[in-house]
């Protein structure tokens, strides 16, 4: 399953951008991003993050959504904030977004997140200030090419809204409006935009277990250490492929 097997000509780095028509300023915003946020991008090797993917705290859906879309999701309640910094939490989904960009059908349909806000507490909160919340828009927005089709928050608390709204400033408009709350009562609404067939059954579906998600994608990123670590060093690093190893 391991992704990249020699290095990238700078060339075949640019292939990531193609699918975007403001490829430049695309270009310009992802290297900004890379020297402005070493904490989160200048270690993209699972190693460093091994712990958390190990709890079972991030997975990606083996089958895409009805619109051709990768489905991601995240388990905010198996993220001990003692352990790991919300940066290094970030770093998870820089891991798993420099790997499924180098898929094309991902490239043209985007992706769409589900966040399990259960067990989201204080010291979750504590975490979240300004600088990162700017940081996330970023990335959502103008900084990486992909096309961010839906976040869904499912399970959220009262006291989630003050970090949200500390994020909501910086998304823009299209972002904002695909952004949908379930609540706790989500396993009829989720099924609403997901296939049935493709969500675990915690979430409402008929496909293999969230555990069986998180544990397949984690061997997936820790079978890619070499090739993220390459692109920890260089921004060419790698082979460019059509699809993904792990389709």
């Amino acid at each position: 399953m391991c992704v990249g097997v020699g290095p990238w000509p700078r060339v075949t780095f640019l292939l990531k951008f193609s699918a975007s028509s403001f490829l430049f300023n695309l270009l310009i915003n992802y290297h900004k991003l890379r020297q402005e946020c070493p904490e989160i991008t200048a270690d993209l090797r699972p190693s460093s993050i091994s712990g958390l993917l190990q709890n079972n705290y991030h997975g990606v859906l083996r089958s895409r959504d009805d619109a051709g879309s990768r489905v991601l999701i995240y388990r905010i309640g198996q993220w001990n904030p003692k352990e790991f910094t919300a940066y290094e939490v970030f770093r998870v989904s820089l891991i798993t977004s420099e790997l499924i960009v180098q898929e094309w059908e991902t490239q043209r349909n985007g992706l769409k997140a589900i966040f399990d806000l259960q067990d989201w507490c204080f010291a979750h909160a504590l975490q979240i200030n300004p600088s990162l919340a700017k940081k996330i828009s970023s990335v959502l927005t103008d900084s990486f090419p992909l096309k961010v089709r839906g976040i869904h928050l499912i399970n959220e608390p009262i006291f989630f809204r003050p970090v949200f709204a500390m994020i909501r400033p910086f998304l823009p408009d299209k972002i904002k409006q695909r952004i949908h709350m379930h609540g706790s009562s989500y396993a009829q609404s989720l099924c609403d935009y997901f296939p049935k067939a493709i969500l675990p059954p915690e979430y409402g579906g008929t496909g293999p277990s969230i555990d069986e998600v998180c544990q397949d994608w984690t061997e997936y990123i820790m079978q890619s250490e070499d090739y993220l670590y390459r692109l920890s060093l260089d921004l060419g690093g790698g082979d460019a492929s059509q699809s993904s190893a792990y389709e």
